[in-house]
């Protein structure tokens, strides 16, 4: 632990308490459009079609991956402090301009905008914890983190959707947007700048000359294996919320309490594990545990539960199908934390932010091809098992991803 005497306990957990009401603030202003879409009054107000409340829901997505990498090369340059501030700001501030919007393509612009605004924020609290949370706490940490964006959107929808009944949509944007500026004062005061100091001591000593050049650790095998096994643990969570909803509903029957009931159960279960797992992870290796083994382990046996989902899909019974469908996903969090912390445990010389960078760029993919395939594959068969069999396929490549190809003997040195 002597490495990281430069910062009290007490400050830790405040830190990283705070950088989990930030990323939950995120997604405040993810979902805040996503609810305006759903009430007539807003479709009405700009003609939007289907395929244009499509294309406004997708907008996000193609700036907030396409720009990871990039995005992990400025928080690798100029740390995690300010980056944060100036991303924070800016998505803040444009989610609180869409109050003033009068037509679609601003609507559109806006969105690309916010992507690139929230951009940094994986990377730079994935950084943040590389250089401040032991080995034996990072695990929890990053589990607490992702918990987060689980819960970001359970309580943004619900803040967007109160507001919105009871203030109109303009009001809903403009008090999400530009109230949550009040987060950045506290994190200011919060967060030191010190961790590419922190970055170079720990090169120093791990013996190593410098950190690993980026072009080679895009050719390794880890990063692959890990690129590969990332989209595809993100596929089914991106299913479960963007179909989830209309799987119990269509194909199981379920009424529109049931169905959100259910999903939300589905998606908690989900954090509570990937918390869980983390503290659990960081127990044993507390006590002596190969780290990367202990972390390949819960990869595995996580990848193993979300593929039951498919004995549920097949089953005619109901109580079954549900079962699964909750079993599932909340099993699927023990990969959560633990998949994040090990490729900093491989990688500890690599450029956190970068690396972090390619990592959420594969996992933000999904996004689009799981929304898409699976309505395709709807589309051609007319039932629901062929986007089960999908799921199932993506999670055994993931399996077979870290097994194969995110291995000790493949790290660069």
């Amino acid at each position: 632990m002597a490495a990281l005497d430069h910062i009290t306990n007490g400050r830790r957990w405040a830190v990283i308490a705070w950088l989990c009401v930030g990323y939950m603030i995120a997604y405040f202003d993810r979902v805040n459009l996503s609810v305006a879409l759903s009430q007539k009054d807003f479709q009405q107000y700009f003609n939007l079609s289907n395929t244009d409340r499509g294309l406004l829901n997708s907008a996000f997505f193609i700036t907030y991956a396409l720009v990871q990498i990039p995005a992990g090369w400025v928080v690798d340059k100029y740390g995690v402090k300010w980056p944060w501030v100036w991303g924070f700001t800016f998505w803040s501030v444009l989610s609180g301009l869409t109050a003033w919007v009068t037509g679609f393509w601003q609507l559109v612009a806006l969105r690309l905008l916010l992507g690139l605004g929230e951009s940094v924020i994986t990377p730079a609290g994935m950084r943040w914890i590389r250089y401040n949370c032991a080995e034996n706490q990072r695990g929890f940490v990053i589990g607490i983190y992702m918990a987060a964006a689980k819960l970001g959107p359970a309580i943004g929808s619900f803040l967007a959707a109160w507001l919105l009944r009871d203030h109109g949509w303009r009001t809903m944007f403009m008090i999400l947007g530009f109230g949550c500026l009040v987060w950045i004062p506290f994190w200011i005061l919060l967060v030191r700048d010190d961790d590419r100091e922190l970055e170079k001591k720990a090169i120093r000593e791990s013996g190593a000359a410098s950190a690993i050049p980026f072009g080679r650790l895009l050719k390794s095998p880890v990063i692959i294996g890990t690129f590969i096994g990332t989209f595809c643990y993100q596929y089914f969570v991106y299913f479960s919320m963007t179909w989830l909803p209309s799987y119990f509903a269509e194909r199981r029957g379920l009424d529109l309490s049931k169905t959100g009931q259910y999903a939300f159960f589905s998606l908690f279960g989900m954090a509570i594990v990937a918390t869980a797992a983390g503290w659990v992870a960081d127990r044993l290796i507390d006590r002596g545990w190969n780290p990367v083994r202990v972390r390949k382990g819960f990869i595995y046996a996580g990848f193993l539960c979300g593929s039951t989902e498919i004995i549920g899909a097949l089953s005619d019974s109901q109580s079954t199908a549900l079962f699964f469908a909750i079993f599932s996903l909340s099993g699927l969090g023990l990969v959560t934390a633990n998949y994040w912390a090990l490729t900093q445990t491989l990688l500890p010389n690599a450029a956190v932010g970068k690396i972090v960078g390619v990592q959420n760029f594969a996992a933000n993919v999904p996004g689009v091809v799981a929304s898409y395939l699976t309505g395709w594959l709807l589309q051609t068969t007319g039932r629901y098992d062929a986007p089960m069999w999908a799921i199932w396929i993506f999670l055994v490549t993931g399996i077979l991803s870290y097994a194969f190809l995110v291995r000790e003997k493949y790290v660069p040195r």
